[in-house]
């Protein structure tokens, strides 16, 4: 695990201060505003603004990691790479991962908050697992992410540091408690059995059936 350095932590902390800032102005001069909350006032604006922090969050990031993407790859120390990721890493520990594993939203919005984070899913796609660093998952359509099952992009071992895509096809299922680690391929009409360990730079070929620790070819 390699130490986050100061630049990384005040650029976040700038951004958060402006997200924290949005959000309580939106909610003060928008739900705040209304004139029939009464009582209930306090409450709904303190609602709003929780709920516009991660809308607001989800925002800043994406503007972020447009102008100053990460990339595939290994990243090296002192790189401009790491820097981004140190950046990368501090909105994930302090704003999504309550998110992400929190297991309380409703699987149609965590949909919607990935594709926010920026995981490329195909139509009638849903994960009642994790996805890790979204914007290296894509999935197609018709696909299912089992309960509690992890699509895990990234390599951290060591000094090792990285981002692999995680490329997943249409029809295919996840089963529950299984890892799909960075780098692996699975095509269409694939099925990885619940509590699987589908180790890196695996490749699934269309309609195959895997399962195991680690995954091997079933059928």
């Amino acid at each position: 695990m390699r130490k986050i350095r100061p630049s990384a932590i005040v650029v976040f902390l700038s951004m958060l201060a402006l997200v924290l800032m949005l959000s309580l102005l939106s909610a003060y001069c928008g739900v705040g505003s209304i004139p029939r909350l009464g009582d209930f006032r306090g409450v709904a604006v303190s609602a709003a603004a929780v709920v516009l922090v991660y809308l607001y969050g989800m925002l800043i990031f994406r503007i972020f990691m447009w102008a100053l993407p990460l990339h595939e790859g290994n990243i090296e120390f002192g790189s401009r790479q790491e820097f981004i990721y140190q950046v990368y890493v501090l909105f994930y520990l302090i704003l999504f991962n309550s998110l992400i594993r929190g297991g309380i939203i409703p699987i149609p919005i965590m949909r919607l908050i990935y594709l926010g984070l920026g995981a490329r899913l195909g139509d009638n796609t849903y994960s009642s697992g994790i996805i890790y660093d979204p914007s290296f998952v894509t999935i197609g359509a018709n696909s299912v992410v089992g309960e509690t099952a992890l699509l895990v992009p990234h390599v951290i071992e060591g000094d090792t540091l990285g981002h692999y895509l995680i490329t997943i096809g249409d029809h295919v299922t996840i089963g529950a408690h299984a890892v799909v680690l960075s780098g692996v391929t699975i095509g269409d009409n694939s099925i990885v059995a619940a509590n699987s360990l589908v180790v890196k730079g695996t490749h699934i070929g269309s309609g195959e059936i895997w399962g195991g620790s680690p995954a091997r070819r079933l059928k």
